[in-house]
């Protein structure tokens, strides 16, 4: 193993031992410190974010893509923000989940606890640096980050920054940064049982994917995101048309931002003519009848099967509610969908019978994230369903421990066990 690695990865292992016991007051200083230096250093984080989006520049990164990966005051407000949420917030830590006595005498108490360690791999977003750090250091646990390299410069300032505020308060190793670029670390790091206790991989569908299929470390697999918005032959129509928008154009690098737009033949003639004109700047992918209506490129099934990240959407008419369904299991992520309609009933049927983690009615899909769902931030959004699925927030990073009180109880003997 990398030198360097296997001292940071023993240094989070000796840390994560001591955050385990770690009062609630003093992880809360550590965010407010935390919170405070951000806005604090601001301009050199800002500095330091202008090389990576340079470098982004001459790679030619898309324009959704630069938009990620740019810090701003303001952004930087936002997250400064975000961090002193997670501190307003319950620790999870120590909570009992349940308890009972057995008929002998034995007090049994199911209690949270922190995981341990986390070892977080993710690509552009420099914000995911500082959620991550203060999700783990609030629910009592080490983070060894890899972020991508087109946020190495900001990553390094951040990750500068936040030890340096919280450097008479948390243990050494609490929050490691890996800056080596080769991409055989990820390999070590996903290898590393020994120091690593979860893997959560947050990006693009060849990384989460290439950790899923080659990590020995427990993975959290959060979701490539191709989400889905449905228009039913019962929605109305300015709702439908106000959600589009939000939910294709508003960020459309992200993960819960539609990647299709599936329309009721009963409507389509109508809706999308509209849709149109308010997807000015995206460009439009259709089946036959959606390029019989308004005229654009026509889609594929590979088209159907892509998270764009990026001002592309495609298009389909749909016979039915249940064509609707269909087509979302072919090609959902089982991330995020979404039915406008004002029949209880046809919502009903859709949010019922699909399998994705976040599921709508008569609301954006950009409201899957942790923030919005009031856990102060996330560690990504979970498709999986083992052991938490959505937005991962301070619970879901954290297991249970059982706890049993006890006053001299033996177990007799028994022939079965």
């Amino acid at each position: 193993m990398n030198t360097l690695l296997e001292t940071q990865l023993k240094s989070a292992k000796v840390a994560a031992r001591l955050l385990k016991n770690m009062p609630t007051c003093t992880k809360n200083q550590a965010l407010d410190k935390i919170a405070d230096a951000l806005i604090a250093h601001s301009e050199e984080i800002i500095e330091a974010n202008k090389k990576d989006m340079a470098h982004a520049k001459e790679v030619n990164m898309t324009k959704a893509m630069q938009d990620r990966l740019l810090f701003t005051h303001e952004r930087i407000v936002g997250v400064s923000d975000g961090v002193k949420k997670v501190a307003t917030l319950p620790d999870p830590v120590g909570e009992v989940m349940e308890s009972w006595t057995r008929p002998n005498g034995l007090e049994i108490s199911k209690v949270r606890v922190p995981i341990g360690v986390f070892g977080i791999i993710y690509e552009a977003r420099p914000n995911v640096t500082v959620d991550i750090a203060s999700l783990c250091l609030k629910s009592g646990n080490a983070c060894v980050l890899r972020g991508g390299k087109e946020a190495i410069h900001t990553n390094k300032k951040l990750v500068e920054i936040m030890k340096d505020a919280t450097k008479d308060i948390l243990p050494e190793g609490a929050i490691e940064l890996i800056t080596e670029l080769d991409h055989a670390i990820v390999g070590e790091l996903i290898h590393a049982n020994e120091y690593v206790d979860v893997i959560v991989p947050r990006g693009g569908a060849g990384l989460i994917q290439f950790v899923v299929k080659n990590a020995t470390v427990p993975v959290i697999e959060t979701g490539a995101g191709i989400c889905h918005l449905y228009v039913d032959k019962d929605a109305d129509l300015n709702k439908a048309l106000t959600i589009a928008v939000n939910a294709k154009i508003q960020r459309p690098s992200v993960c819960n931002a539609i990647e299709t737009i599936l329309v009721h033949k009963d409507v389509a003639d109508k809706f999308l003519p509209e849709l149109k004109k308010a997807f000015e700047k995206v460009e439009i992918k259709g089946d036959d009848a959606t390029c019989q209506i308004i005229g654009c490129e026509h889609v594929t099934d590979d088209s159907y099967a892509t998270e764009y990240d990026d001002y592309i959407v495609n298009i389909r008419v749909v016979n039915s509610v249940e064509e609707a369904i269909n087509h979302i299991y072919t090609y959902s992520t089982k991330h995020s969908e979404s039915i406008i309609t004002e029949n209880d009933e046809t919502a009903a049927l859709f949010m019922n019978s699909l399998d994705s983690a976040c599921v709508y009615h008569n609301a954006s899909t950009r409201f899957s994230d942790g923030g919005e769902f009031g856990f102060g931030a996330e560690l990504g959004i979970s498709t999986q369903k083992l052991h938490a699925r959505g937005p991962l927030g301070l619970k879901e990073m954290c297991s249970y421990q059982y706890k049993i009180e006890g006053n001299g109880q033996i177990r007799g003997a028994v022939t079965n066990r």
